[in-house]
């Protein structure tokens, strides 16, 4: 009777030590998994934030009169950058791109600037279409201020620049409208920063920590003193649309958001924001040259 008795405990005993272990040796291995992902993010984190792509196609749009230009840099890179002049009396825009894609994929946007009238200057950050050097937000931070300082050269006035940037281009732009004084900002499918939307990308990793371009524009559009659009696709699926909603309620006046609904993160162009652009601008749409057909 006794050694039954005894012999309980003893097994109770050796099940609890087992779970114990195999507790152990689950979050050990949890652990491991959870530092191994965030080695390989903090490693990669760069390849992840920006796709840079040589440009593949000819830089010539028909009907529309395009110049390859070079910018140089401070710290020594050479930057492309597509150019046209704007009509006598019209503004020119800067034009900062998104993450990934080469200066001709910013077609159609070209052609709808064209056909208003207004001059503009696609820039490719370093790494990009022909730009040398390789991609930071320093880097980019530093192309951005070289566009627009190409365009002071080029006789233009602050009231003649717009700022534009798109998708991580925003962060580059709301940069520069902190920097150098301009007619307008516009922000198109903007993030409060690149490091919130990494965060919502991965919750348990510590991304504020170990980001290394955060592009903060929650905490620089405070310091923009000029008109600012921020336009937003309410179906965005790589920036929230309450990250372009925050950033609005951040930004100083005047102040004007534009919701544009059914929209994704690509689309804003195609589904009519530019005739927003110009409204905001204070420019009547017009049609300079009919002779270019926009496809629907």
């Amino acid at each position: 009777m006794s050694e039954t008795i005894d012999k309980k405990p003893r097994g109770l005993a050796l099940a609890w030590r087992l779970l114990r272990l195999t507790g152990l040796g689950l979050a050990g291995a949890c652990l491991a998994a959870w530092l191994l992902a965030v080695g390989y993010l903090y490693i990669e984190q760069r390849h992840l934030l920006f796709f840079p792509e040589p440009e593949t196609e000819a830089l010539a749009i028909k009907g529309l009169a395009l110049q390859d230009i070079r910018i140089h840099t401070p710290d020594g890179e050479t930057l492309q950058a597509l150019y046209e002049a704007p009509q006598p009396g019209q503004p020119v825009i800067l034009f900062l791109h998104g993450q990934s894609g080469t200066l001709m994929m910013g077609k159609w946007r070209y052609i709808r600037m064209h056909k208003q009238g207004v001059g503009y200057l696609a820039l490719a950050y370093r790494g990009y279409s022909g730009s040398t050097g390789t991609p930071s937000e320093k880097g980019l931070l530093i192309d951005g201020l070289a566009a627009y300082d190409w365009l002071k050269a080029k006789g233009f006035r602050d009231s003649d620049i717009v700022i534009h940037g798109h998708s991580l281009g925003t962060g580059v732009a709301t940069y520069v409208a902190t920097q150098r004084p301009a007619r307008a900002l516009i922000l198109e499918a903007p993030f409060t920063a690149a490091s919130d939307v990494g965060a919502e990308r991965y919750p348990l990793i510590p991304v504020s920590i170990l980001m290394k371009d955060r592009f903060l524009n929650r905490e620089r559009i405070r310091d923009v003193h000029m008109p600012v659009l921020i336009a937003h696709g309410d179906k965005d699926s790589v920036i929230p649309f309450r990250q372009g909603e925050r950033l609005y309620a951040l930004a100083n006046e005047p102040k004007v958001f534009v919701r544009m609904h059914g929209s994704e993160h690509n689309t804003l162009t195609r589904d009519g924001v530019y005739p927003y652009y110009w409204k905001f601008l204070g420019l009547p749409e017009t049609d300079v040259d009919p002779a270019i057909v926009i496809a629907k």
